[in-house]
């Protein structure tokens, strides 16, 4: 590593944003937009958050690049555009509180009619009475699907609410199912939370079979991403209206004008905004400060994902 490391960092005054720079950096500002001269220099890269595609293609030119520090727990659109040799480290903690925040609510909202609210107020309606009592979240069964730490945090903010909460991942240990499990899980479910990752695996994970195995009235509540749910099955099921769904994402993204999801019934649309809340950037900061640390004192990187340890 050289004695003074190239870094391209999204923020304008990255020693305001991250409570003061590293020693031994010489940073470039590129959010997307105009680029920096130093192309060829970039050892270490950020990009910027939701920036799109103009800001990961560009790993593809910096002949020089050690390693890209994503601010999104996702990764699976920034692999195929690594050299052999880059270190690709994720944001894994930093949208733990926006995202099971935001789940939290999509569930209350979904339970308790909030979006019928809503239009009633836009319409200046107070109608007179109801026939049907909203469902409650208390006394009810919610799978966390895909239990690491935003699942840890999810359920931490369920606790509260009288709920009882069945764990599943990929590998099973205590107190946490197999996915091997779901056939005989997913029926004691009222609420599934899915907050798995994209992967060869999980894509179209939830689809007609999965769906099928939920009770009549169950809430399907996707904060991960939308290629993990089959969307034809998921309206399929819509359409019967024998469930519901809350989603923050989904597929294809962003969801074009007339698709059918827009007017199933039963569902609210969240358009992928898990991560975005003011409880992000400092813990985008915390992170980001902490790692460029690492790097300058050769330590080990956390949340490495893709290519070698560094």
């Amino acid at each position: 590593m050289a004695d003074v490391v190239k870094a391209w960092l999204p923020w304008e005054d990255p020693d305001t944003f991250l409570g003061g720079l590293p020693a031994g950096f010489d940073v470039d500002f590129f959010d997307g937009d105009e680029r920096p001269a130093s192309l060829a220099e970039v050892e270490f890269y950020v990009p910027g958050y939701m920036g799109g595609d103009r800001v990961i293609q560009v790993v593809r030119e910096m002949p020089n690049l050690k390693v890209v520090q994503t601010q999104t727990a996702g990764f699976e659109h920034v692999v195929p555009h690594l050299a052999d040799g880059v270190t690709l480290c994720n944001a894994r903690g930093v949208h733990d509180a926006s995202t099971a925040e935001l789940a939290v609510g999509l569930i209350l909202a979904s339970y308790r009619r909030l979006p019928r609210a809503v239009r009633n107020q836009e319409q200046e309606v107070w109608p007179s009475s109801y026939t049907e009592l909203d469902d409650s979240l208390a006394d009810r069964t919610v799978m966390i699907l895909g239990y690491g730490s935003i699942g840890e945090a999810l359920e931490r903010r369920l606790t509260g609410f009288e709920c009882e909460i069945i764990r599943v991942a990929r590998r099973p240990r205590e107190g946490v199912h197999p996915i091997t499990d779901l056939p005989e899980l997913l029926p004691r479910a009222d609420v599934v939370v899915v907050l798995t990752p994209a992967t060869a695996e999980t894509r179209g994970m939830v689809d007609a079979k999965f769906l099928a195995q939920l009770k009549d009235g169950a809430l399907l509540v996707n904060v991960a991403r939308g290629v993990v749910v089959d969307t034809d099955a998921l309206l399929a099921e819509l359409s019967s209206e024998r469930i519901s769904a809350a989603l923050d994402v989904t597929h294809p993204e962003p969801l074009p004008a007339g698709h059918p999801l827009w007017s199933a019934p039963n569902v609210l649309i969240n358009p992928h905004r898990g991560g975005a809340s003011t409880a992000f950037e400092p813990r985008v900061a915390r992170l980001v400060r902490a790692q460029l640390e690492r790097y300058a004192q050769g330590e080990a990187l956390v949340n490495v994902v893709a290519g070698p340890p560094r």
